[in-house]
């Protein structure tokens, strides 16, 4: 349920932004290790979710997407304010 939380809440807001047609794929992976996070004005230790975003034209090599840090920032805060089994969201830049 978490992964399928996180995922759904990065899809809407790709496409409400107008960057899902922008990249080749993207998605929510759920990291099996748990992180100290502040979320409002208290710590939380919950679960890592990581936002993975690509560009390609041939699938065999791939860079990631230059998402906007507004638009990496509102998905963040929403998946964190959201699902309360998440304090830390990243972006795999890798």
């Amino acid at each position: 349920d978490i992964l399928r939380l996180a995922d759904d809440i990065f899809m809407q807001e790709l496409r409400d932004s107008g960057w899902y047609d922008k990249t080749a794929q993207a998605f929510a992976v759920f990291q099996p290790v748990k992180s100290v996070g502040v979320v409002g004005d208290g710590r939380r230790y919950a679960w890592v979710i990581a936002l993975r975003a690509v560009e390609t034209v041939d699938f065999m090599t791939a860079r990631f997407a230059h998402l906007p840090y507004e638009l990496v920032d509102k998905i963040s805060t929403r998946i964190m304010n959201e699902i309360k089994d998440v304090s830390r969201v990243v972006y795999d830049v890798s």
